[in-house]
């Protein structure tokens, strides 16, 4: 647990304490709230206060849920920038909207953090934190694309949370030293849900 919680830990603490700013009893949405970051976002999240809402694959509803999100959407089922719900805080983790289309469901005063970029060759990933600069002085709402900084402050502070039972990371699979090959390209299939572990022992 441990091994899996520091850079995925830190970057949801850090996408919604120090870019989002979230307060109790804000509304937050979670895209991509199956996955290392977001599995932590959740969780986090409901420690803060905050009301939350997932966004996740079918087979991943019921995990979701029982991290402690209010809501969770099916995006195969439903499009949550058309699901008529207004929000203060989205952190996307990853990428598959325009990102005018998700300031279309934030408050004016809203925040819009996107935390990575979308997959593909080398520009890709660049298109989403470029979006961002770009667009920021063109909505009211305030647009943030993050890396997040490995703090010692905030690992303690995320132990303080898992010591706490308030957050507890989600590990997928374990795979030895030697199939380390399989593990990422099982990273690489997308279908991970919360964190792989290479076992070194």
């Amino acid at each position: 647990a441990a091994a899996a919680a520091p850079i995925a830990g830190v970057t949801a603490l850090q996408a919604l304490r120090d870019h989002g700013r979230l307060a109790p009893g804000q509304h937050v949405l979670i895209n991509g709230a199956s996955g290392g970051v977001g599995t932590f976002a959740v969780q986090i999240a409901k420690s803060m206060g905050a009301e939350v809402t997932g966004v996740c694959s079918t087979r991943n509803v019921a995990m979701v849920q029982s991290l402690g999100a209010d809501r969770v959407i099916d995006y195969r089922q439903a499009d949550y920038t058309a699901a008529g719900e207004i929000y203060d805080l989205l952190v996307d983790n990853v990428g598959n909207r325009p990102i005018t289309t998700n300031t279309d469901v934030l408050r004016a005063d809203g925040r819009f953090v996107l935390v990575g970029g979308e997959k593909g060759d080398w520009i890709a990933p660049l298109k989403g934190p470029v979006a961002t600069r770009l667009l920021g002085p063109f909505v009211q709402q305030e647009l943030v694309s993050m890396l997040a900084e490995l703090r010692q402050e905030d690992l303690a502070y995320l132990a303080q949370l898992m010591a706490a039972g308030e957050v507890k990371p989600v590990i997928d699979r374990q795979f030895a030293l030697a199939d380390v090959a399989d593990a990422i390209r099982y990273s690489e299939t997308g279908r991970a849900r919360g964190k792989i572990v290479i076992d070194i022992d």
